[in-house]
């Protein structure tokens, strides 16, 4: 009975340390315990009726006073259940808006498969396809020799796309009985939608463990949920990638926080570093673009590394956790090259080789250790590049060439005539973060605490940095550290790091708004209900009391929560109340067209974003696609769009008909585009890569308003050939 209560106690501890409002040492705790232990019959200890219920009590004086705080279990509970009822609160909310604005549950399923709208309808098309399949094995097999996507091609779907997710969710949905209760595109759409409750979840712990009140927790969440424009477009693209994997990322960054909390002990931390790599994987597995957010977290811990805010072996773990899982995904993708030749992966392996062999880093003065740290900044971007250049001229690698030529365009390093960059630049979601985000952020009260914490730790960030680079490393000078008067926790400073680089991402690239206005939901959190920001305020106001200090951290979330749900709940029940219907019958028509009246193997070809809906519909064979990172698929695509370029219907039939196209759909919204300004526009685009600026004219088209699609036959028939001379 004693070595039970022993590990009872030991429990508690954890989740104290964890959850509660403690800050001493979990160390000390346990050690306290175990002389406790060592003492046999010496000290009974109180009743249970006199322990002390104060969340607040460190850890030593609960253990003084001889058990633990039910109070504490209560705070844990009581938290646990406030975070999870906001998860499910935000999953029903997004699943009640789609439902509401399509009416989904009413229309026809080629609508349902309509309102899959671009790259969601290809992806969703492999869930269906899996589905469709005789068995899992005949399914896996056609996905690895596809040969539908692009015509006169086979390839394998599971090395080009992160479409794990849509195969497993197919085989749990053939495997569960549940076949039916459920059809298999609500099983999909509830899928993602319950990966909103991890994503609030995960933010939950994030606050929670930066604050040590779950409190913070709840704010994080409502300012989630309320700020739903900026945070999330799941309602209405489910199936994009970053649906899928940006949930997973934010379980990471809870996992990091609690890995570089103080003073956690070895077993929890090895315990924590295993949810950082399982996290980590599930966020690469689902998302192409997993090594650009992975490298920008690279930098963040590379930069805590050079000011001293990490120890060796938590960089080295970081970074080791960040590599296995893309190694990881690589071998699941078929030994996807563009893994191996990513950026994140030659930095963190010059950035390891570079630290082993420049062992005296952090040692010297304040100047010879900025002029060490310059030196190895220099020697690890140098070696990065070095790597990364040999690594794809060896591989021969060309994926993801795009991107980098829209990233140059796009900060002035000179105009460009590549069609891809240049479809990137003229896209409004590529363009800069607008500035009415911040006025929507600010009406949710959630900019202001954001900003106010923001720049008080940065400064405090600063001011801790300066004071690290000032000390030579030595034990002397880490005991000195203990001493000092400012003083940063790694997992505040780790977030705050967080925030300013993807705030600094999302500025430049409003598409990436979605990494930063997620997690500045939590930070802001922290700020209110957090120690350090307020311990500052009240020491300039010479009031750094505990009972003033407690009275302000429950106070001011409990006054901004009341304030949230008295401007906002009514709001929140008119908008779920609004009711809408998807109506889209020209593209309704042609799918059911192409479906009745055309050949099953037939080729069509047309925009990216059309083909993709024509695959799922219909299953029909596609020219190109809008999965955009192999450098052979954007070629094809660039020669298909000279249906809409100045060029003559001869040479436009021979390109249509070198990659095997039957038909070709055009559209009016693309002939007589509005969205974009001249100069954007796609055939103003197509003019400037085939070098027809001087042209001020163009084809003029068929005063149509809905896509028409033509067959293209040896003879080139005189109707087509009408058209494309206007």
């Amino acid at each position: 009975m004693h070595n039970i209560s022993f590990v009872y106690m030991c429990f508690v501890i954890i989740i104290e340390h964890i959850f509660c409002q403690d800050r001493t040492g979990l160390f000390s705790s346990m050690t306290s315990l175990r002389q406790r232990k060592g003492s046999k019959g010496k000290d009974p200890g109180p009743s249970v009726q006199n322990l002390k219920p104060d969340c607040t009590a460190e850890p030593r004086e609960r253990f003084a006073t001889g058990g633990f705080s039910w109070w504490t279990i209560l705070c844990v509970m009581t938290g646990s259940t406030v975070g999870i009822s906001l998860g499910l609160l935000c999953c029903i909310y997004v699943a009640t808006l789609h439902e509401n604005d399509l009416w989904f549950s009413n229309i026809k399923e080629v609508e349902r498969e309509i309102s899959f709208r671009t790259e969601c309808g290809l992806y969703y098309s492999y869930y269906k396809q899996m589905l469709k399949a005789p068995s899992i094995q005949q399914g896996l097999y056609e996905l690895i020799h596809d040969n539908t996507t692009e015509s006169k091609r086979t390839i394998n779907i599971l090395q080009r796309m992160n479409i794990y997710q849509e195969v497993f969710l197919s085989i749990l949905y053939r495997i569960l009985p549940i076949q039916t209760y459920l059809e298999p595109i609500y099983f999909y759409i509830y899928t993602v939608f319950a990966l909103q409750t991890v994503y609030v979840i995960a933010l939950f712990i994030t606050s929670w463990l930066l604050s040590d009140s779950w409190l913070a927790g709840a704010l994080s969440g409502v300012w989630y949920i309320l700020n739903r424009v900026d945070t999330t477009r799941v309602e209405f693209t489910i199936s994009l990638r970053e649906n899928w994997s940006i949930p997973f990322f934010a379980l990471q960054v809870a996992a990091i926080t609690c890995y570089l909390r103080p003073q956690l002990k070895p077993i929890h931390q090895r315990v924590v570093l295993w949810l950082v790599f399982v996290s980590t994987f599930c966020f690469c597995l689902t998302w192409q673009f997993n090594q650009f957010v992975l490298l920008v977290q690279a930098l963040i811990i590379f930069t805590l590394d050079c000011l001293d805010f990490l120890t060796t072996e938590q960089v080295v773990s970081l970074y080791l956790m960040q590599v296995l899982s893309l190694l990881l995904v690589w071998l699941l993708q078929f030994c996807n090259s563009m893994i191996l030749g990513s950026l994140v992966l030659s930095f963190i392996v010059s950035a390891l080789f570079i630290k082993h062999f420049q062992t005296g880093l952090k040692t010297g003065g304040f100047v010879i250790r900025v002029g060490k740290l310059a030196l190895h900044t220099l020697l690890v971007l140098t070696l990065t590049f070095t790597i990364n250049y040999s690594a794809k001229k060896i591989l021969q690698l060309k994926s993801d060439e795009h991107i980098f030529k829209f990233i140059k365009a796009k900060f002035g390093f000179g105009a460009t005539r590549d069609f891809d960059a240049s479809l990137y630049l003229c896209e409004e979601a590529f363009g800069l973060l607008p500035l009415d985000t911040f006025e929507r952020l600010a009406g949710t009260v959630l900019l202001y605490p954001y900003l106010c914490t923001l720049s008080v730790l940065f400064i405090l960030l600063l001011l801790v940095a300066l004071s690290n680079l000032s000390t030579n490393g030595s034990g002397q000078a880490s005991r000195e550290k203990e001493d000092r008067t400012f003083k940063m926790r790694p997992d505040v400073a780790y977030n705050l790091l967080h925030t300013v680089f993807f705030g600094l991402l999302a500025f430049s690239t409003m598409r990436m708004k979605y990494l930063w206005t997620g997690h500045m939901c939590p930070f802001a959190a922290f700020g209110v209900c957090g120690k350090e920001v307020w311990s500052l305020y009240l020491r300039v106001l010479h009031c750094n009391t505990k009972t003033m200090m407690r009275l302000i951290r429950y106070s001011v979330p409990i006054v901004i929560l009341a304030f949230l749900y008295y401007k906002f709940w009514p709001r929140l029940m008119e908008e779920i109340s609004e009711l809408r219907e998807f109506y889209d019958p020209d593209t309704v028509e042609l799918m059911e067209w192409i479906r009745l009246k055309t050949p099953k193997r037939a080729v069509f070809a047309g925009s990216m974003q059309l083909l993709a809906g024509i695959k799922l519909c219909t299953g029909r064979v596609l020219t190109n696609h809008p999965h955009y990172e192999d450098q052979a698929l954007r070629e094809r695509t660039r020669q298909v769009y000279q249906i809409y370029a100045r060029q003559s219907a001869e040479e436009v039939h021979k390109v249509l008909c070198s990659v095997g196209a039957d038909y070709i759909v055009l559209e009016d919204s693309i002939c007589y585009e509005r969205r974009h300004s001249r100069g954007c526009r796609l055939r103003d685009l197509l003019d400037l890569a085939n070098g027809h600026v001087g042209h001020t004219q163009h084809l003029q088209f068929m005063p149509t308003h809905t896509p028409y699609a033509f067959h293209l036959n040896e003879s080139f028939s005189a109707r087509t050939r009408d058209f494309f001379h206007g």
